[in-house]
């Protein structure tokens, strides 16, 4: 199962954190947002579709998220867990660690956010700029 959520970029995107990456419906972000890779995300947590978020939470489902950007394409591995709570209404999170709160979307994944190529940060720093978070559950 798939599913794309369109973003935008953002000038105070910096993509520097160690531990997550976020998109989030909120079109304001300020520099302490470090995680953040896209705004005016067309969907938080709470508005996924239970189908998918029935696979988000069983453990052996394999979960790959993909971040498209002009022609650049960064993909993160990560994992469901039955207490995912998804019903955070702006944000999406992904995490390193197995940390679960209402944002969290999947925990041990293998990239952050401090990993997206910065060409790809670059052209995020425009507003102009669209991109697209792709979920997949097999």
């Amino acid at each position: 199962m798939k599913f794309e959520i369109g973003f935008s970029g953002h000038e105070n995107i910096r993509s520097n954190h160690q531990k997550t990456i976020e998109i989030t419906k909120d079109s304001h972000l300020t520099l302490r947002g470090d995680c953040i890779i896209g705004v005016n995300a067309k969907s938080g947590c709470a508005d996924l579709p239970e189908e998918l978020k029935t696979k988000l939470k069983n453990p052996d489902s394999k979960v790959t998220f993909s971040i498209k950007v002009g022609d650049e394409n960064f993909v993160i591995e990560g994992k469901g867990h039955p207490e995912l709570i998804l019903s955070h209404s702006d944000d999406i999170v992904i995490r390193k660690s197995d940390f679960i709160c209402p944002r969290t979307l999947a925990i041990k994944c293998d990239k952050a956010s401090d990993l997206l190529p910065r060409s790809m940060v670059k052209q995020l720093q425009d507003p102009k700029t669209l991109g697209t978070f792709t979920i997949a559950v097999e």
